[in-house]
């Protein structure tokens, strides 16, 4: 029995293999479509399949977050790999430790930079590139973040697989951590209701006006309901918002008020595996 081969297929296997069009064409028919069967394929007439095998996926890996001494800046990345068993081994920890440091004293502030960035004569680039032909599985830098403010502060959560950064109008390194480790666990989309975008504003009144109706509640009650879902989805889903998981009494705005009037989070990064 024939497979279809679409030409999302072809494209997939091009940009996995870095083939051409016709030859990964070919690949696909001889394999009947099977996908790993069409990379033998390649390789068995002598192309030159892609080194960074990007047809896997490096949903593993470890992730830091780390700011500079006086903490006025933060980073925080993920270095990726494809199981646990490399994720978790203190060679490979130490390697995503390093490249952080790097990240640290060089001042980097995108991704771009930090692949740049020499650690004992290596780009971290090059770097990476041995470790993963030494290893044998995809290793990337998947995600970096930086965050500059008069106070960051860094937090990791559960052995490296997750990082956060928050910024903070001046020093507070309890607090610093207690709205990290919020963060961590209720992965809030922005500090406030005035930095979630419009357009998710709108979608999600959209989505409660449509559920409303469906109801079967009359169309001049639909809106203010519908305002009611979205107030809602602010308090869920802004951090400032939420409710302290310390303290489901107050809001994380009233945490930071008892701790000091003057107190604001301005900003932060929520990176984890997957």
């Amino acid at each position: 029995m024939s497979v279809t081969i679409t030409a999302a297929d072809i494209n997939k296997l091009r940009q996995t293999t870095g083939a051409g069009m016709m030859d990964c064409r070919k690949a696909l028919t001889e394999s009947n479509g099977d996908f790993e069967a069409a990379i033998d394929w390649l390789r068995k007439q002598g192309q030159k399949v892609a080194a960074k095998r990007s047809d896997r996926e490096a949903k593993e890996g470890v992730v830091i977050a780390q700011t500079t001494a006086d903490h006025k800046s933060g980073i925080v990345l993920c270095i990726s790999c494809e199981t646990d068993f490399v994720s978790k081994n203190a060679e490979f920890v130490a390697f995503a430790q390093s490249i952080a440091d790097a990240a640290i004293a060089n001042n980097v502030k995108t991704a771009e930079e930090l692949n740049a960035v020499s650690i004992n004569g290596s780009a971290v680039a090059e770097l990476i590139n041995d470790k993963l032909a030494a290893i044998g599985e995809k290793i990337a830098l998947t995600k970096f973040e930086r965050i500059d403010a008069p106070y960051v502060a860094s937090y990791i959560h559960g052995a490296n697989r997750m990082g956060v950064l928050v910024a903070m109008t001046k020093e507070a390194a309890e607090a610093g951590k207690d709205v990290a480790m919020q963060i961590a666990a209720m992965n809030p989309l922005a500090v406030d209701e005035t930095s979630i975008a419009p357009e998710t504003i709108a979608r999600e009144k959209e989505i409660a006006i449509e559920q409303i109706k469906a109801e079967g509640k009359p169309a001049e009650m639909a809106e203010k309901i519908a305002m009611g879902k979205v107030n809602k989805f602010f308090k869920e889903n802004t951090l400032l918002a939420q409710a302290f998981v310390k303290d489901n009494s107050k809001s994380v705005a009233d945490y930071l008020k008892s701790v000091d009037a003057d107190l604001k989070v301005t900003d932060f990064k929520r990176v984890a595996l997957g």
